[in-house]
């Protein structure tokens, strides 16, 4: 059974991205675009324009050419905005890197897509710049004075702001190479096209609406597909002022909430925890804010109703895939309530199937099954691997998504865990996100992750890192989950870890935990 969205298809116009998102912006000048909030630095939409154009009349000068790729390399700052909507005004095609990455990480996306020139901050310009060398790339650019072996980006900006015209065909041309989470061997390359990333703005924009005088906070970061699509395009077509964070911790987090009078939180899992959970909340002000909404990874029905509840506010989820161009199906905040543990429902023009996951047979409602889906916002493919493109995309257009899901008979989608991540104990599927959820629960957990150990009898036995909020025993937190749920689906260790290792996202890394484990 296809399954189609509650709400009716949307046109999508067919424009290169840097138009559609900044087509209002010259009517707002003097207004903030973005606020970087550490330093409470703003750049304005006239800034923003014009800087654009700057960056796009540096590139051409520079011998970009349509098609080549230009990287970034940075933190939440307003100048990636900058450099993004520069380079795809050129007619360039952006590819993202996590300011986090090793010299072997970095050198590899950047060879993997033949990234030409890279644009980076002083705080990572040496690993810039040896991954740079390692895979070939042209130029290195950086924010601030110049440094050897690297351009200042005031130079791109300085040949004047009149870009040449370049023709863009929406539906074809490549808009971004973006990684990824790489949870089988070395990330892949995901070619989106300008109409994919439109597309998703569109859909998304029918069911969770920004109106100009928003202000979100957006601590995920902008490399991430979430970050760049939400907290910086969805935001600047709006025409609101969107607060960001380089880096995520608590009491700034709540400051800038406090001091810009933010309306909207772009959050992932442990950002909500912390506004259900954290001590400091009580110290903020914090009625300025409107909704939360979640992104990156599933939260519990419980964390949502907690959050919800400390707050009295609109909580809902969004999901989606970097394959996707961002989106799936969302809350709509449209007045009627979210539903807990729900990431919401189908966006338009977008079809899905739930299908059990090692013979592809349709599932009636209500079954958990792997998610297929179809609609304008999906990738083309994999850059340069036709096998990985053949294994996710079907000649049906139908993307493979690699998550257990199941939708109710209203429409709202649940993502209960991805396939691969599934524990195998003694011929019983275990779901990690289900244990992780009622572990939750207990007043005792601050955070957790469930990864499967392999065991010689069972095949795998599931087991709880966990970060203790107060002391408690591992038997508690055992009990706790096996009270909850059948006998072959308890925790049957705990692990106390200082803190759960987590994606700039909010991911939790279960390669690094089973790597723990190995050893």
């Amino acid at each position: 059974m296809i399954i189609t969205s509650a709400f009716a298809d949307v046109d999508v116009p067919d424009v290169a991205v840097p138009e559609y998102v900044l087509a209002h912006a010259p009517e707002r000048e003097a207004k903030p675009a973005i606020v970087d909030g550490a330093s409470g630095r703003a750049l304005t939409y006239a800034d923003l324009v014009a800087g654009v154009r700057r960056c796009a009349t540096g590139l051409a000068a520079r011998g970009l050419l349509p098609g080549e790729v230009f990287a970034i390399m940075m933190p939440n700052l307003p100048e990636f905005a900058v450099a993004y909507h520069g380079a795809l005004t050129a007619g360039g095609v952006v590819t993202t890197l996590s300011p986090l990455a090793t010299v072997d990480e970095a050198a590899y996306q950047l060879a993997d897509t033949s990234a030409r020139f890279l644009l980076t901050v002083p705080p990572c310009l040496e690993i810039a710049l040896a991954a740079a060398e390692k895979a070939g790339v042209e130029r290195v650019f950086v924010l601030g004075a110049t440094a050897p072996g690297a351009s200042a980006f005031s130079e791109l900006l300085g040949h004047g702001d009149a870009p040449p015209a370049v023709r863009i065909d929406p539906s074809h041309d490549l808009a971004a190479l973006l990684c990824s989470s790489g949870t089988t061997g070395w990330p892949k390359g995901v070619m989106l096209t300008h109409r994919a990333l439109v597309a998703a703005l569109v859909e998304l924009d029918r069911l969770a609406p920004f109106g100009e005088q928003e202000r979100p906070i957006c601590p995920i970061p902008y490399f991430h597909m979430a970050g760049q699509a939400v907290g910086m395009n969805k935001v600047l077509r709006a025409g609101a002022t969107v607060v960001t964070m380089s880096r995520f911790d608590v009491e700034s987090f709540l400051a800038l909430i406090q001091r810009y009078r933010v309306t909207t939180v772009l959050g992932a899992p442990p950002i909500v925890l912390a506004l259900a959970k954290h001590p400091l909340v009580d110290r903020y002000d914090l009625s300025s804010l409107e909704k939360v909404v979640c992104g990156s990874a599933p939260l519990s029905a419980q964390m949502q109703t907690a959050c919800a509840q400390r707050l009295g506010r609109f909580v809902g989820q969004a999901y989606g895939l970097t394959e996707t161009g961002l989106i799936i199906s969302a809350s709509p905040h449209d007045g009627r309530p979210a539903r807990p543990g729900s990431a919401g429902m189908l966006v338009p023009n977008t079809e899905a199937r739930v299908v059990e996951p090692t013979t592809g047979a349709e599932l009636p409602a209500g079954e958990v099954g792997e998610l297929w889906v179809r609609g304008p916002q999906l990738m083309t493919g994999y850059l340069g691997n036709s096998e990985a493109t053949a294994e996710t995309l079907d000649t049906d257009g139908w993307l493979h998504t690699g998550d257990l899901v199941r939708i109710d008979a209203d429409g709202w989608l649940f993502v209960v865990d991805r396939v691969k991540e599934l524990i195998k104990y003694k011929g019983h599927q275990v779901a990690p996100a289900q244990l992780e959820a009622l572990l939750g629960e207990h007043p005792a957990v601050a955070d957790c992750a469930v990864i499967g150990r392999p065991d010689e009898v069972a095949g795998e036995i599931p087991v709880a890192y966990v970060v203790r909020r107060r002391e408690v025993d591992a038997d508690e937190l055992i009990g706790h989950v096996a009270a909850r749920v059948s006998p072959s689906r308890r925790v049957r260790a705990v692990v106390f870890v200082d803190e759960v290792p987590r994606s700039p996202a909010g991911k939790i890394l279960r390669r690094v935990l089973a790597g723990r484990e190995r050893s």
